[in-house]
């Protein structure tokens, strides 16, 4: 389940953040990364198949990844008029599936935690996508030399954007955590305040050390390093920038599991 949502939030953040780049990236871009969400997508509605999914969620992750495989097949060759037509299909399918999967989580524990939880899928897809594209697009000024660092420096905008929404989001969940599970009759599962300062939570120091504290400081190094132009240098930031985003969304997609904390 980990895999599953860990996969779908990263292929769908990568779809979700085509929008925000320049045709200046040029066809390959495109197709590179409408493939890679496409595979993405392909294995996790693969895991899908033996976690019992909600046929709901399964079905829009099967209509995102079919329109975006036909973007992908179309891009750069034919039926140019249509694109934009299945990139939105493929966005709105896979809000879709989002917003289910949120409501698969954690039925059955209050519409706030059901929210909450929505706005944590989403900001995980919105920050998973916004460090991969990033990551990608500085890797292809090594393939165009020419294209403007002003556009990679729109998509690291996207991307501090989205580990600031993401960091809020977290912070939200954490105080309603602990708000509710002191409250007589806890909707979170166990104590959370428990969770958090026994062993086991070392996993949700971790999240925050690796997967928000450390994306936090190397965004703004990338864009430091972005605005003095040195696409190489943001590039290799970008590397590991991914990597610990990678790490936390991963430990908190488990903390999510154990706790019903959409951290």
């Amino acid at each position: 389940m980990i895999l599953f949502l860990f996969l779908s939030h990263l292929a769908l953040g990568i779809i979700f953040t085509l929008v925000f780049v320049s045709r200046e990236a040029g066809v390959k871009f495109f197709r590179f990364n409408a493939g890679l969400a496409s595979i993405l997508l392909v294995i996790a509605i693969g895991f899908s198949q033996s976690l019992g999914v909600d046929p709901f969620s399964r079905w829009a992750l099967v209509t995102s990844a079919g329109a975006i495989a036909i973007y992908w097949a179309t891009v750069g060759r034919t039926l140019a008029s249509i694109r934009p037509l299945l990139v939105s299909i493929a966005v709105g399918a896979g809000l879709v599936a989002i917003v289910s999967q949120a409501f698969a989580a954690v039925s059955g524990h209050g519409l706030g935690l059901v929210a909450m939880t929505i706005a944590s899928f989403l900001s995980s897809a919105a920050l998973l996508g916004g460090a991969c594209t990033a990551m990608i697009l500085g890797h292809w000024y090594l393939v165009i030399p020419s294209l403007q660092v002003s556009h990679l420096q729109s998509i690291v905008k996207f991307h501090m954007a989205s580990m600031a929404m993401r960091v809020a989001v977290v912070a939200a969940a954490v105080v309603l955590a602990l708000v509710t599970s002191s409250a007589a009759a806890p909707r979170v599962g166990p104590s959370f305040r428990h969770y958090i300062t026994s062993i086991a939570g070392i996993f949700f120091w971790q999240r925050v050390l690796f997967g928000l504290c450390g994306p936090a400081v190397l965004a703004y190094l990338t864009w430091e390093t972005a605005k003095i132009r040195s696409t190489q240098s943001a590039t290799g930031i970008l590397y590991v920038d991914f990597f610990t985003v990678i790490v936390g969304e991963v430990l908190a997609k488990y903390i999510l599991l154990v706790t019903r904390v959409p951290v």
